[in-house]
Parts: structure tokens; C-alpha cells; sequence
């Protein structure tokens, strides 16, 4: 049997490897469907039933070439029924118990790398990794549209085994691109100082919102006939959002939720038959991460000032304005009331659909003294013989009430 094992080719490596990856510690405890398969037989699972796993059919669709690969591998993970036709996970080797020291102990065991080619594939880096080190597991790190984001997950057999690794002068490069390679544990201390310092900077420009992490996610599409309305519509009842930074016409913006952007997007999607789509419009979602993210977030940091200011300006300007007998807007009679009142109708039609409360109850409130002021001085100017003017000037009025209470808060 030992010498068996040695004469394992390339291909039975890469079978026996993606079968004990099926049946190992990382992927055992989240797969479904396996573990439905492991209740059916007192753990067994036939080959032709592991020959419909996609990736392993790529590989080989021979159960004999299965056959050999197990019985040279070396790891002693899986075992072979007698007759040759099921395998199962070695009862010697049960599924550890996922705690808080296990969670740690894998932590403290895993490898950070980043700088792949986004194209590249999996059996690329195993390839490249073979020879490195005992390792247990590669986790490629995508996007929600299955993107490979360029950096991985390696997690080795044990926490001096990562050591090891971390030491080596061969993984500082891949092909032309430089890599960044750190621990587990320093690639999150390395995220949480980012986030700190991030944080400190939104402090110091004086921005008006907490950030957060996880809490952007990102679309982009065809979205002529999209209007703000339509994204709090989708995702009612899966999470609320905070913010949208969209504008109407646009191809692409981004969503900041008041909470978990993935857990919003995962209940809408599933709430929507697995395919979220706004207005019958297919859109790429992504949840932003990083760079990007931080790159995001001070957008939308900007947004709110350049609205929150705008917003302050207005009130501003009303005030000084003059409501009284001091301010030119304060006289004339019923054409100036009309001119101020067509200029609130064209300000509610505009593009801009972040007009603040402020300013709404000081067009409405100007508009409302000016009516009155008029009556007072001339009831026939205030109630004209033609009695369609009035009814519409009511209608008009109403309308744009109910737009802004839809489109407050840069919603």
C-alpha cells in the first residue's frame, strides 16, 4: 500500500483532495445535501452519488479512478466500503465541535493572501500552493454575484504549520502581481484599524452619520424608470434603509441600510423567488467591502452635507427675507403671490428630491401669510369671479405635499 501511495498522478491528487474537502471539517458542516446522503446509510455515500457533485465530475467520471486516489491517499480522513462502491468519513476522525476554541483555533491557523488575478481558478492556486504546506482548506473570497475578489482564505492543518508558511520567500509574488500576505488574526486587527481610522476622520469633518460596516450595497443596471421610491418598496420588511444615493436616470448607486446589507439582500432575494430584480429590471447587487466601501461611504458622507447645507441655506434665505412689512416679499398683491407660488411648484418638479423639511414649511408657510394678506386687503383680488383658478391652484398645492413626504431624508 505504501508504495501505492506514491505512484499517486496529478489527477488522483486533485480527486482525493476535492473529496476530502466534500467531507471535511469546512464544508461537511454547511453542505445539505450531504449530510441528507450520511443519514441514509450510516454515513456511506456511493460513488455514483459523489459523481453528481460538479466539481469532482470535472475532474474524473470514473469510479475507479476514485477508488485509487482514496486508497493512496494519505490522510486517513475517508475509508472505503469493502466492495469498493461507498465512501464515508472515518469514524475515527469525527466532525470537531464548532465553539468558541474551535472558531479560534481557526483563526489562529488561516492565512490572508491578496493579490490574484481576478480570473484565475482554484485548481491555479492549489497548484501553486502545492508543496507549501499541509493545507486544509482554500476559501476564495467573492462578491454576491460570485465574483472572485482576488484574495483568499488558506487555512493549514495547524497553527505552526501557518507560521511556517507566513516565513516563506516564495509567496511574496505571483507571477507579475505582488501579494499581501498576513495572518488571519493581523488581517483582522489591520480591518478593524482601518475602520477606527475612518471612523475618526468622519468625525473630524463634522459628517452626519455613523459609519458602519457591512452596511452598503451596491447596484447597477438599467434603471431609466427607477426612482428612490421603488428601492424602500423592494426591500420593505427585509431591512431599512438609511440612505439612497441614486439619481434618477442613473446606471448604478448604492443603498445604506440601518443594519446587515447582506441579511436585507439575502431576505429580499429569497422573498422574490431568488432573483431580485427592480421594476422587472435585471440589476447586479454587491455587497461593498474595504476600499470600496470606504470610498462609498464618503460619497454618500457627502451627499448628506451637500443636502444638509442646502437645506440650512434655504431656511437661511426665507429668513432674511422677511415676512413682516420690512421685506420686499412681504407686499404686492395677487401676482407676486402667484409668481412665489409657481416658483414652489417648479422647485418640486425639479430633479432635486432632496428638498429638506425646512424648506417645504417655509414655501408653504410664505405662501399661506401671503393669501392671508391679500384677503385682508382686497377680498375680491384674494376670490376672483372665475371660480377654476382657485380649484386649481388647491389641487396643485396638495400634490406636491404628498411627493415630498415620500422623498424625505434623501429617500
Amino acid at each position: 500500500m505504501a508504495e501505492k501511495k506514491e505512484e499517486m498522478s496529478p489527477i488522483e491528487m486533485k480527486v482525493a483532495q476535492q473529496i476530502e474537502y466534500y467531507f471535511g471539517d469546512h464544508n461537511l458542516p454547511r453542505d445539505k445535501f450531504l449530510k441528507e446522503q450520511l443519514q441514509l446509510d450510516d454515513g456511506w455515500v456511493t460513488l455514483e452519488t459523489m459523481l453528481k457533485f460538479n466539481r469532482l465530475k470535472s475532474l474524473t467520471t470514473e469510479t475507479s479512478t476514485i477508488v485509487e486516489a482514496l486508497q493512496k491517499s494519505k490522510t486517513g480522513i475517508l475509508e472505503l466500503s469493502e466492495d469498493k462502491t461507498k465512501v464515508r468519513r472515518s469514524p475515527t476522525k469525527p466532525l470537531p465541535e464548532v465553539n468558541d476554541d474551535y472558531k479560534d483555533a481557526l483563526k489562529h491557523k488561516s492565512v490572508y493572501m491578496k493579490g490574484f488575478p481576478l480570473g484565475i481558478s482554484l485548481d491555479e492556486i492549489q497548484e501553486w500552493l502545492n508543496g507549501k504546506g499541509p493545507i486544509e482548506n482554500i476559501q476564495m473570497r467573492r462578491t454576491l454575484q460570485r465574483q472572485f475578489k482576488g484574495s483568499v482564505f488558506v487555512c493549514f492543518d495547524t497553527e505552526e504549520a501557518s507560521k511556517q508558511f507566513l516565513e516563506r520567500s516564495d509567496i511574496k509574488s505571483f507571477k507579475d502581481n505582488e501579494m499581501l500576505v498576513l495572518s488571519r488574526e493581523d488581517y483582522h486587527v489591520k480591518k478593524a484599524e482601518e475602520r477606527k481610522q475612518f471612523k475618526a476622520e468622519s468625525k473630524a469633518k463634522g459628517l452626519l452619520m455613523n459609519e458602519q460596516t457591512g452596511c452598503l450595497l451596491k447596484f447597477s443596471g438599467e434603471l431609466e424608470d427607477v426612482s428612490r421610491e421603488d428601492f424602500h418598496e423592494l426591500f420593505s420588511g427585509h431591512g431599512k434603509i438609511k440612505w439612497v444615493h441614486f439619481t434618477r436616470g442613473a446606471k448604478e448607486g448604492a443603498l445604506l441600510f440601518d443594519g446587515n446589507a447582506k441579511e436585507a439582500f439575502d431576505k429580499a432575494k429569497e422573498a422574490n423567488g431568488g432573483e431580485l430584480k427592480i421594476k422587472q429590471n435585471s440589476v447586479n447587487w454587491q455587497v461593498l467591502e474595504g476600499d470600496e466601501e470606504k470610498a462609498e461611504l464618503k460619497n454618500i458622507i457627502d451627499a448628506q452635507q451637500e443636502s444638509f447645507n442646502r437645506s440650512k441655506n434655504r431656511v437661511s434665505r426665507g429668513r432674511s427675507g422677511g415676512r413682516g412689512r420690512g421685506g420686499r416679499r412681504g407686499r404686492g398683491g395677487r401676482d407676486q403671490g402667484r409668481a412665489q407660488y409657481k416658483g414652489k411648484k417648479m422647485k418640486f418638479e425639479s430633479d432635486d428630491e432632496d428638498d429638506s423639511k425646512f424648506s417645504i414649511f417655509w414655501s408653504l408657510n410664505t405662501w399661506l401669510t401671503l393669501s392671508l394678506l391679500i384677503i385682508l386687503m382686497d377680498p375680491l383680488c384674494a376670490f376672483p369671479p372665475e371660480p377654476a383658478a382657485p380649484k386649481r391652484e388647491l389641487k396643485e398645492a396638495d400634490g406636491p405635499a404628498a411627493k415630498v413626504a415620500k422623498t424625505e431624508n434623501g429617500s
